[in-house]
């Protein structure tokens, strides 16, 4: 363990690692701290119990360390939430009338967002386990965390209606990384809800999955063509479309893009051929070239197998 007596001024501490952050490439950064309220907890325990998280149990087995910060690590004083802009330059659901051809999500388009944050939190947390002396643990969409409550606590943005993040600067469109730690750091100022009566989100989701600030994922199409396996029913393979990796309508109805700047990371540019795939392409690919096609792409996790019947989905809705 690392000495825990240092004499440090935390607001300069704060300021220090602010920076530090924006200059490794993040482009925002809050300040939380670890204890979040039971709002949380009881927001995901009610989720579990009505079944609204499918065949995702993982979220009901470490329950308890997902709940709370400390839950997961019991020496964490403080959460620095981070974010990166993946705002698109090219309008997210252009290929959604082409029938031959497959949607897959903006995140999903370029290099695999969890190695660009991951080497950037490292980097982060790296300078500042020399620079304070201090233990700390980074996170990014490996661990339960509840990152959305956390980034809202830390003022990045508020947990919209469509339960995604929202910023005001960066509307829908941020990925997120955490750093636990045991420095007790002044926290930034919450952010408040500021989604007021639209329900532009709701009323976009082609399954109707969301509700107000809730989420079944059991009818979400991110949540079907990527983390379900075996069939999907027929009543919600027939609103799918083309779309066969994930979904951005709920994200792209959002009115606070309106303020989003396209992103200039290139390691988020799209890959040409995963913009609008060919779906024949994609239905020919065996095991091998499926993995050599998807290399890189956090699709390759999702096997050619679910790839394969998501494409005959699409295939089917455009005939």
């Amino acid at each position: 363990m690392k000495d825990k007596h240092l004499k440090l001024n935390l607001l300069q501490v704060r300021k220090d690692i602010q920076a530090k952050a924006l200059e490794l490439g993040f482009d925002v950064v809050g300040f939380a701290p670890a204890d979040i309220g039971p709002g949380p907890k009881q927001n995901l325990e009610q989720y579990i119990s009505d079944g609204r998280h499918g065949s995702m149990g993982w979220m009901a087995e470490r329950m308890s360390h997902r709940a709370s910060p400390t839950g997961l690590w019991p020496e964490v004083k403080s959460v620095i939430s981070l974010g990166l802009n993946y705002a698109p330059n090219e309008t997210p659901n252009a290929s959604l009338n082409h029938h031959d051809r497959g949607t897959i999500s903006v995140y999903a388009r370029g290099r695999d967002y969890h190695d660009v944050m991951k080497k950037r939190l490292k980097a982060l947390g790296r300078w500042m386990g020399d620079t304070f002396n201090h233990d700390l643990k980074v996170f990014v969409d490996t661990a339960p965390v509840m990152e959305k409550p956390l980034a809202q606590k830390a003022g990045i943005g508020w947990q919209g209606k469509h339960t995604n993040l929202v910023s005001r600067e960066f509307g829908s469109w941020l990925f997120l990384g955490e750093i636990f730690t045991t420095l007790e750091l002044p926290p930034s100022e919450p952010e408040i809800d500021h989604c007021g009566n639209c329900t532009a989100c709701i009323d976009a989701c082609p399954t109707g999955a969301i509700g107000p600030y809730k989420m079944d994922a059991r009818k979400c199409v991110s949540y079907l063509t990527i983390e379900h396996s075996g069939e999907i029913a027929p009543e919600l393979a027939a609103k799918m479309g083309n779309r066969i990796y994930g979904c951005d309508d709920c994200l792209n109805a959002c009115p606070w893009n309106k303020f989003a700047t396209p992103n200039n990371e290139p390691a988020f540019s799209p890959r040409a051929e995963l913009i609008e795939p060919r779906l024949d392409d994609l239905l020919a690919l065996d095991d091998k070239g499926f993995r050599d096609f998807f290399s890189g792409s956090p699709i390759k996790r999702i096997g050619v197998e679910r790839m394969t019947r998501n494409a005959l989905i699409a295939k089917k809705a455009g005939q």
